[in-house]
């Protein structure tokens, strides 16, 4: 957190400054101490006015708040008590939407074909057999022997997995991953 204190028509003493700084130290208990906050305090003096802006930005955060008094330490009391309140305003309003975004229900939509009943998929077979290992050309001789829409095989060129696939255009597809 980065807080930058400038004057305007006056010289600042340190102890104003520690003051300052102390007073908007306060908000980063919102945000914490390594957060990426930029403080800019604008401290000016207009003949019997003392008035302190402050604009706080970053991690999607724009404040700005500005008082006016016949006292600096109370305009900086001011202000700091402003920028506190806008961003609890804001805290409060993220913590209701995130709350409100988990208590929310998903309409989930289920379609069955045929006229089948939804139900748990269940595995109903696993066949297991060992293959030799094939050629691309006699992989897609067996597709068409066994009329599958697609075959699992072993490549004998590439010596990895394979999967060549009917494609709705009257072609084949391949499937080669590559580890």
């Amino acid at each position: 957190m980065n807080v930058n204190i400038a004057f305007k028509n006056f010289e600042a003493s340190e102890h104003l400054k520690k003051y300052a700084r102390r007073r908007m130290d306060k908000v980063s208990r919102f945000f914490g101490k390594a957060s990426g906050l930029d403080i800019d305090v604008v401290l000016s003096v207009d003949k019997f006015r003392y008035r302190c802006e402050v604009t706080v930005t970053g991690e999607g955060l724009h404040i700005n708040a500005g008082e006016q008094n016949p006292d600096m330490y109370a305009a900086i009391d001011l202000v700091s008590d402003k920028v506190e309140s806008q961003i609890k305003k804001r805290v409060s309003k993220v913590k209701e939407q995130r709350r409100k975004a988990r208590e929310k229900d998903v309409d989930v939509f289920t379609y069955t074909l045929d006229g089948e009943e939804a139900s748990d998929p269940k595995v109903v077979g696993t066949p297991r057999f060992a293959t030799k290992p094939l050629f691309l050309d006699e992989a897609l001789m067996q597709l068409e022997a066994i009329g599958s829409e697609f075959l699992v095989f072993f490549n004998a060129e590439s010596n990895r997995i394979n999967v060549v696939y009917r494609r709705r255009n009257q072609g084949y597809g391949l499937i080669d991953p590559v580890l």
